[in-house]
């Protein structure tokens, strides 16, 4: 009785060991399939942009220092007058700074509410919590860059444009970020402050915002990062800043290119001090609320 006891036992586990090897290779199977899809994907389109492309990768490839080196020397001849063009593109690199604070400032709002409803257990309208949650990806979907021209089209070139696009892509992506914080909420105080007669609002306000809070702060810091860059590289569509100063000082060539370097300094010295200043800040609040 024992042996048949013992041999059954065994033959489970070799049947649960076949299985599970069947399984291993099965995924390695579809892993495999898939990254060899992948790679084919890759080769096949850059084959397919380079046949478009105007003069080719690789013929243009021994010229990719080129442009840089250009710059680089006109900039080195003209190294006395660098702090004059410096000071020059200074108020450019304000605006493109303002663009970024003022598209953050109303992304967060937005994404704050379409975070609140669209989150299960916190939304006002529960039913129509898949609308938000739409609302939020069709939002952070749409390049800054694509709404950037349409909204040029509609009211002309500008720092306004940019500030809009920027703003909507803004708020769909931390309104995700900010959903994903938000469901991990505490639900008791707002319990306590619905069973009081609290509003909509206030439970919001007072029962989930402090919970939360550290959370949103460096989200919104880490994004406003990221408007920075986007609001530099929205000036070369016509939206105002520092951007575009950058592409007229290109689009000129030789003789600008003194300019072009100025521009990229200041750009590149304000990105990494914001960079460095916010994450400063983000290790602050995570490490405050480790504690």
């Amino acid at each position: 009785m024992a042996d048949i006891a013992f041999s059954s036992t065994q033959q489970s586990v070799s049947d649960i060991q076949s299985h599970y090897m069947e399984m291993v290779q099965r995924r390695r199977l579809y892993g495999g399939l898939m990254l060899l899809i992948f790679v084919v994907m890759m080769v096949a389109g850059f084959y397919t942009v380079n046949e478009r492309n105007a003069g080719g990768f690789w013929e243009g490839l021994h010229q990719i220092g080129d442009y840089p080196a250009d710059v680089l020397s006109e900039a080195w001849e003209n190294r006395a007058e660098m702090p004059a063009l410096l000071l020059k593109y200074f108020p450019a690199l304000i605006e493109t700074i303002n663009i970024a604070a003022v598209s953050t400032i109303l992304g967060v709002f937005g994404g704050l509410y379409l975070s609140l409803l669209g989150t299960r257990g916190l939304a006002k309208w529960p039913r129509l919590i898949p609308l938000f949650r739409r609302i939020s990806d069709i939002m952070r979907a749409v390049p800054e860059i694509v709404i950037a021209l349409v909204l040029i089209f509609v009211l002309g070139g500008g720092p306004v444009p940019a500030m809009i696009a920027i703003a909507i892509h803004t708020a769909g992506a931390l309104g995700k970020m900010f959903s994903e914080v938000a469901e991990n909420a505490d639900l008791k105080p707002v319990e306590g402050l619905a069973s009081t007669g609290a509003t909509w609002s206030q439970r919001m306000l007072l029962g989930v915002l402090p919970q939360v809070a550290p959370n949103y702060i460096s989200y919104s810091l880490l994004r406003f990062e990221i408007n920075i860059r986007a609001s530099a590289i929205l000036g070369f569509v016509g939206a105002g800043g520092l951007g575009y100063e950058l592409r007229n000082a290109m689009a000129w060539g030789p003789g600008r290119f003194d300019e072009a370097a100025a521009i990229f300094i200041l750009l590149f010295c304000t990105i990494v001090f914001f960079d460095q200043l916010s994450s400063r800040y983000r290790n602050r609040l995570t490490e405050g609320q480790a504690q």
